[in-house]
């Protein structure tokens, strides 16, 4: 376990856990470098790979805003992706928290920092229970949820 952590990075672009920085998705030219998917946790990529329905990029916050346990926006990983929008040329966002309380607070929060970014932001479906996480989702629930996303007003 211990040579396992310590063969481990947080991606210097989207902060998810792997063994190399820049992490295997974020080099993978095939993928589509104009969408980002936001997820709370790095099991949610693992989640929404599995599908093999999205072919885009990630950015893992690492959490979701909870004052109630003390996690505020700092604590999460919203700046990097607010500076990923400012550096990079992306036209779509995917806000992929979790359908929960902590989940929309955090989902509205990154609306509100994106702004009037040229950026289109988009909301996985309701096809996820409420109070659901994604890495406990079926693959069909999941593509299904990725597919009926929409617009956030």
């Amino acid at each position: 376990m211990r040579a396992l952590k310590l063969g481990l990075v947080e991606c210097e672009r989207c902060c998810h856990i792997a063994e190399s920085s820049p992490c295997s998705i974020c080099r993978d030219e095939s993928r589509d470098q104009s969408v980002i998917c936001v997820v709370e946790a790095p099991l949610d990529v693992v989640a929404i790979e599995r599908t093999g329905a999205y072919q885009g990029l990630y950015h893992v916050l690492h959490g979701a805003i909870s004052p109630v346990e003390g996690i505020l926006p700092q604590d999460l990983r919203i700046a990097q992706l607010i500076a990923r929008l400012d550096r990079e040329p992306i036209r779509e966002v995917i806000l992929a928290t979790n359908p929960n309380l902590e989940g929309e607070t955090t989902a509205t929060y990154i609306v509100r920092q994106i702004g009037h970014r040229p950026v289109r932001v988009t909301r996985l479906a309701r096809g996820l229970p409420m109070g659901g996480d994604l890495e406990y989702a079926d693959e069909m629930t999941l593509v299904r949820a990725l597919e009926g996303r929409s617009e956030v007003q």
